[in-house]
């Protein structure tokens, strides 16, 4: 339960329109076929500032509900996020799954709504993008899919 609430965060900040192109050019989104939908798969990752770490954990302990709704309003399922502490730093791996029709669609409706967009204000500051992301403006960076098996 605690990471389906984590996604909220992750999924926010990380989602746009050019990541969306960047991963249908790179390979990093992937397509399956499960219980006849047509899923795609994303995994991002970020940096983690230590000072927030706490209050990142506590706002997603208790997502707003508004921000859930919409997040499933946008054809999101299973998502989660997950912390790691490696060589001192903190780093946040995110996963999700796309059903919808039309991603870039789904992400502006998204990115329009007033209590995301208040979200994001909370969230954004917790996170250090890695370089790649950085010089993008973005705050998460891509991964490649290598494997997967449903």
């Amino acid at each position: 339960m605690l990471f389906r609430k984590f996604f909220i965060l992750c999924f926010a900040a990380m989602l746009s329109l050019s990541a969306c192109k960047q991963n249908q050019k790179t390979g990093a989104l992937s397509a399956s076929k499960h219980t006849n939908k047509h899923i795609l798969r994303f995994g991002m990752v970020t940096g983690l500032k230590p000072e927030k770490m706490e209050y990142y954990k506590k706002l997603h302990a208790a997502v707003w509900p508004e921000v859930q709704k919409k997040i499933t309003e946008c054809n999101i399922q299973n998502y989660s996020i997950f912390l790691k502490k490696i060589n001192g730093e903190y780093l946040l791996f995110s996963y999700f799954e796309y059903t919808g029709n039309d991603f870039e669609k789904d992400m502006k409706k998204m990115a329009a709504d007033s209590v995301t967009q208040r979200w994001w204000k909370e969230t954004d500051p917790c996170q250090l993008p890695l370089p790649d992301a950085a010089s993008k403006n973005k705050i998460w960076s891509n991964m490649e899919e290598v494997f997967h098996e449903d």
